[in-house]
């Protein structure tokens, strides 16, 4: 190519979600239950032709549930099963928390609620000697330590430039599944307004006291203005890793994993560095406790940066929590805040650009505080090539079902050959999700900041929907805390996978 030809624009897809084996849409567990129910059928047609309508009419009413889906694809089931989940909390009063010293909360602490309530914090040091904090989650036995990274940004940057991060950021990501150990990933993107404490400070410590008149006015000036509508963006990478048994090996403790953690750090951090996240730094047991602290209580983010120019805040992980919270069917209400959190249930079809996401990461004036998480759980090199040779035979098993073939059918075909090719020449397959968070200070504002998430996912061509009844448990695993959902449910993934 010579140096006057244009390049085409480059662009990524292919995202599959793997297919289950099933007869015209149903699930894997619908399919079994309709071979045995016809079964049961013809044998009661042996004894009354009534015994075996009666079964048929019966096998109906228990299908149906299994077969009527939304347009996110959920079952009407799953729905009941959602609604009756919720009955059972609020019945039981686990929508409400209250800690601090006149709460329920141990030792008048605050502590983080619902599935975080049992983690631990732990501070060491990684191979290169700098402090990082992991944290712990007792119930499956996962430690994760999170990055803090100073994201480049894509404005002024050439598009070539940006298609080597891209690439490197697959290359990373497909390296995930060979660490030892870690099981997880999740990169959260915060986007909220900037309390110009940073501005004051930095502007306080160049200033010379003889400068001239001039010069001074037009610094307060511009302290005065600036910090009104501008935004912080902070950029967040949470690494969980397991400490589960291994064949021939023992359950590892906390003190093995911070130092197993820590002698990965400096090679994770480096990756990271040709992807455009810029300088990743892991974060320490203060940085950490001060980003959920205001997380779940906004109103002291200026006080935290006002700590943090004079010394410190000094806060431990038994202040990061909030002293109050109640989780509603749509909503969740933490200290002065109320927040709205979405889950992706379709990812972008067809081809798209690297910028994808920018306007749905960016600042929007209709909310105060954002939060978009991506989710990643890896898969090993084994697991990948067994996943993706079973989708491809899902989708041709699902293409001859049909006597005339259909021109979806033909792409789903084709799109898992296309993947099971790019696993066999060495790429990574990786499971992801994406959470969106939007805190405002005052449930009048909730309408306008669902409105905007609602005209945001479009633009990013992905399908979202708000989680019900599961709010708070959204809201932790939008945080860098190292959850990984799928773990915390009553019913294992295989099983909701089946139905």
């Amino acid at each position: 190519m010579t140096a006057t030809e244009d390049a085409a624009p480059r662009t990524y897809g292919n995202f599959r979600k793997p297919r289950t084996f099933g007869l015209r849409g149903f699930s894997l567990g619908a399919t079994l239950l309709l071979f045995a129910g016809l079964i049961a059928v013809v044998l009661a047609m042996l004894v009354s032709i009534w015994v075996a309508l009666a079964l048929a009419v019966a096998l109906a009413v228990v299908l149906a549930p299994l077969a009527l889906k939304d347009r996110h694809g959920r079952t009407l089931m799953q729905r009941g099963a959602v609604r009756l989940a919720w009955w059972r909390t609020t019945s039981s009063g686990g929508h409400l928390y209250r800690s601090g010293l006149l709460g329920r909360a141990g030792y008048g602490s605050c502590q983080l609620p619902g599935l975080a309530s049992q983690s631990a914090l732990l501070e060491a040091r990684d191979g290169y000697g700098r402090p990082f904090a992991m944290i712990t989650i007792p119930a499956t036995g996962h430690h994760t330590v999170v990055l803090s990274c100073e994201a480049d940004g894509a404005v002024l940057v050439d598009e070539r430039q940006v298609d080597t991060w891209v690439a490197h950021w697959g290359q990373w990501l497909s390296a995930l599944g060979s660490e030892p150990g870690l099981v997880a990933a999740s990169v959260t993107v915060e986007t909220s307004p900037d309390s110009g404490v940073r501005l004051q400070q930095e502007m306080a410590a160049n200033t010379h006291a003889e400068a001239p008149d001039l010069a001074t006015s037009m610094l307060g000036e511009v302290l005065a203005a600036y910090p009104a509508g501008s935004a912080q963006i902070a950029t967040r990478v949470a690494l969980t890793f397991s400490g589960t048994a291994r064949p021939g090996s023992p359950r590892r403790s906390v003190e093995d994993m911070a130092l197993h953690i820590g002698t990965r750090l400096p090679g994770l951090t480096a990756g990271l560095s040709m992807t455009g996240a810029g300088a990743a730094v892991p974060m320490t047991a203060t940085e950490l406790a001060e980003a959920v602290r205001v997380a779940y209580d906004p109103s002291v983010a200026a006080l935290v940066d006002e700590a943090r120019a004079t010394g410190g805040t000094g806060l431990t992980w038994d202040e990061a929590g909030p002293t109050a919270t109640q989780e509603a069917w749509d909503h969740y209400r933490h200290d002065g805040a109320f927040s709205v959190t979405w889950a992706m249930t379709e990812a972008p079809q067809g081809e798209v650009f690297s910028n994808v996401l920018t306007a749905l990461v960016q600042p929007n004036r209709d909310i105060a505080r954002k939060r978009v998480t991506l989710l990643y759980r890896p898969h090993s090199r084994a697991e990948g090539a067994r996943v993706v040779q079973q989708d491809y035979k899902n989708a041709l098993f699902n293409a001859q079902q049909s006597q005339i073939g259909q021109a979806r059918d033909d792409v789903e075909v084709t799109a898992a050959r296309r993947t099971t090719e790019e696993q066999a020449q060495g790429h990574g397959v990786i499971r992801f999700g994406l959470l969106v968070t939007a805190t405002v200070g005052s449930a009048d504002e909730l309408p306008a900041a669902a409105s905007a998430v609602d005209n945001l996912a479009p633009a990013a061509r992905i399908a979202v929907r708000r989680v019900h009844g599961s709010q708070a448990a959204a809201f932790a695993a939008a945080l860098p805390l190292g959850l990984v959902l799928p773990l915390h449910t009553a019913v294992p993934q295989t099983v909701r996978d089946a139905m």
